[in-house]
């Protein structure tokens, strides 16, 4: 499980709260909203398009791509790199995204 050094943070510093798959969790100010996913203890944050393997955030740095979600409406977003805003929505990603939609199709 992850969880927040007691000793990481002062005490009353501030905080942000955003939804996780709905649920509002709150997080340190200035976390990413990979970290804000293990906080809200979810067991994955994507499965793999090929075989649906369930993955979590593992770098933390941008370098593998494990920690893909969907942040705000907007689909493979590297959770790690995204800095949490108030109100931010943050759900899985489950298989395959498209990047974007051809409305000439």
């Amino acid at each position: 499980m992850f969880a927040t050094r007691p000793d990481a943070r002062p005490p009353g510093a501030p905080t942000v709260e955003v939804l996780v798959e709905g649920r509002p969790t709150v997080v340190p100010e200035g976390a990413t909203a990979a970290a804000a996913l293990l906080l809200a203890g979810i067991s994955s944050n994507r499965t793999t398009p090929v075989t649906g393997a369930p993955r979590l955030p593992f770098c933390m740095m941008g370098v593998c791509f494990d920690c893909l979600a969907e942040i705000d409406g907007v689909a493979n977003r590297q959770a790690c790199m995204v800095a949490v805003r108030p109100g931010m929505r943050i759900t899985r990603q489950e298989g395959a995204r498209v990047a974007y939609e051809d409305d000439a199709a």
